[in-house]
């Protein structure tokens, strides 16, 4: 039942990430939320957090250094 309603939240999050790309919205953070709670159960979405954890730490050091420039 715990696994069914983790998922069942995963996938509402996903839904309202994929709306919130479409109109403004904050999209990446239902998204990370998604694979979050996917990530208790799956392998495959540890995997996949993972690699968005480290982009968006890159992307945001990347920002810092060209907002330092400044």
């Amino acid at each position: 039942m715990k696994k069914w309603l983790m998922n069942a939240a995963a996938g509402l999050c996903f839904l309202l990430g994929i709306v919130f790309a479409v109109v403004p919205g904050p999209s990446v953070i239902f998204f990370l939320i998604g694979l979050t709670l996917l990530a208790f159960h799956y392998p495959f979405a540890r995997k996949y957090l993972k690699i968005c954890q480290n982009t968006l730490t890159r992307g945001c050091q990347l920002l810092d250094k060209k907002l330092a420039k400044k």
